[in-house]
């Protein structure tokens, strides 16, 4: 991407600007100015103190429209359950096997999931899952018995999220080639998520800032009262 292409995008947003959703999921469409498909990312600054356990906000969403991505699974389970992850179209199920390849080296998928009981096994890998963010989590329900439900959210859409340490939270909505009405569902799915899982230890305003870009592209401004409220009716 040339630097022209970025300021000639930049030109169309008002950094001053709060917008309105539609409006401004339009303008990171219009600003995406890769030569493939961007992702649409929406950024949401929360009013909580990560550095304290009861302020923390994580969990995962399943997005209505999905994001356009397809996203390789891979299954720690044995036996039945490992049919089970296999008939709902996990790519890669094992147990010790599965364990050796990571360990040595191979990370050929995006997602993992884990039954129970595998845990003990798979928590030796948290050196090499835990940085790249593979690591399976009870919070995000891939540590699970019902690993087909667990597959077939992932592939349908789910996403995760959590809070980083400014309080931020970045999760895909889409691509820039999806309908206005895709991304919007995705959009409102995502701050519903994010309001109903509200610490309640956090003070104040919750929602403090809504931004959305494309990949590459110039962030939009939302405003956060908007988001929140039509978030609620939708």
């Amino acid at each position: 991407m040339s630097g022209k292409k970025y300021e000639d995008a930049k030109k169309l947003v008002d950094s001053r600007q709060l917008y309105d959703v539609e409006e401004a999921l339009e303008l990171a469409q219009k600003t995406s100015v890769t030569k493939f498909d961007g992702t649409i990312e929406l950024a949401v600054k929360l009013g909580v103190n990560p550095k304290h356990a009861d302020q923390q906000v994580r969990g995962a969403v399943v997005l209505p429209a999905g994001t356009g991505k397809k996203v390789t699974v891979a299954v720690f389970a044995k036996g039945e359950k490992a049919k089970e992850a296999e008939a709902a179209g996990a790519e890669f199920v094992g147990a010790e096997d599965l364990v050796a390849r990571i360990e040595g080296g191979w990370f050929g998928f995006d997602v993992a999931v884990a039954t129970p009981d595998m845990m003990g096994m798979v928590g030796k890998l948290g050196r090499a899952l835990g940085p790249k963010g593979l690591m399976p989590n009870p919070k995000t329900g891939t540590v699970t018995m019902d690993v087909a439900r667990a597959v077939n959210e992932i592939k349908a859409g789910k996403v995760e999220y959590r809070v980083d340490k400014n309080g931020i939270i970045h999760v895909p909505i889409g691509k820039a080639s999806f309908a206005q009405e895709k991304l919007q569902d995705n959009f409102y799915t995502v701050i519903e998520t994010l309001v109903k899982v509200k610490p309640a230890a956090a003070k104040g305003q919750y929602i403090r800032s809504v931004t959305v870009a494309s990949t590459m592209g110039p962030g939009i401004r939302v405003s956060p009262q908007k988001a929140a409220a039509l978030g609620k009716t939708k």
